[in-house]
């Protein structure tokens, strides 16, 4: 494996936890190729870029923005919360995110946001 993708793996890591084999796995069974541009290119490149002058968490909460706006991305905003989780991020910072956007996307794709938010925030612990 190159040095990218290694250091891109590794960001996937910290972002993901344990889920990142997995999901890399996942992808891989269906296209090899998107597997490694995923890691090398999203994990390596853009979050894991040093010079980056956002920390991970506001990175995820921006990544959280982008894709409730796009609407119909759950599986992949589900994912993020868990990083946003995993990065530090707040319940409470990650829902004000996901209302912010009712502006810029409307209430039915708010809505499915701060819905899947709930669905990550009971599996771990974090609602009742």
């Amino acid at each position: 494996m190159s040095d990218r993708y290694e250091r891109g793996l590794k960001v996937m890591r910290e972002h993901l936890g344990k889920a990142a084999d997995e999901y890399v796995e996942n992808i891989r069974e269906v296209s090899p190729l998107f597997a490694k541009v995923n890691v090398e290119f999203a994990f390596g490149d853009i979050y894991g870029d040093k010079s980056n002058v956002l920390e991970p968490k506001i990175q995820e909460l921006i990544t959280l923005s982008a894709l409730t706006v796009m609407g119909d991305c759950l599986p992949q905003l589900e994912l993020h919360i868990h990083c946003a989780l995993n990065e530090g991020a707040t319940k409470e910072e990650i829902a004000e995110t996901i209302t912010q956007m009712i502006a810029y996307c409307g209430f039915p794709s708010a809505t499915n946001a701060i819905l899947t938010a709930k669905k990550v925030f009971k599996e771990r612990g974090i609602l009742e």
